[in-house]
């Protein structure tokens, strides 16, 4: 989740984008557009909704990174937290 008013307002506008291209892919198969642009516009909003999730990703990690963790333990588990978000990201 964004940790500050203008992070989550540069958040929420990326996620309108994204429906916006989703809106016109849904319409230009409604219309029976040919391949050629149908799967430049998929290409497109898999590359907005990467650049989302690597978004979110850098806050969540920079976020996580600044808090000092009390315990070995703790800190363990936050390492361990960042690494299965990074693992998810990344298949």
């Amino acid at each position: 989740m964004p940790h500050s008013p203008a992070e989550k307002k540069r958040v929420l506008a990326r996620v309108r984008r994204v429906r916006g291209q989703l809106d016109a892919l849904e319409r230009a198969l409604d219309a029976g557009a040919d391949c050629a642009p149908v799967l430049q516009q998929i290409a497109a909003i898999r590359g907005a909704v990467n650049g989302l999730m690597a978004g979110v990703l850098e806050s969540h990690l920079r976020e996580e990174l600044v808090q000092a963790a009390a315990t070995p333990e703790q800190r363990q588990a936050g390492i361990d937290s960042a690494v299965a978000l990074v693992r998810s990201y990344l298949r």
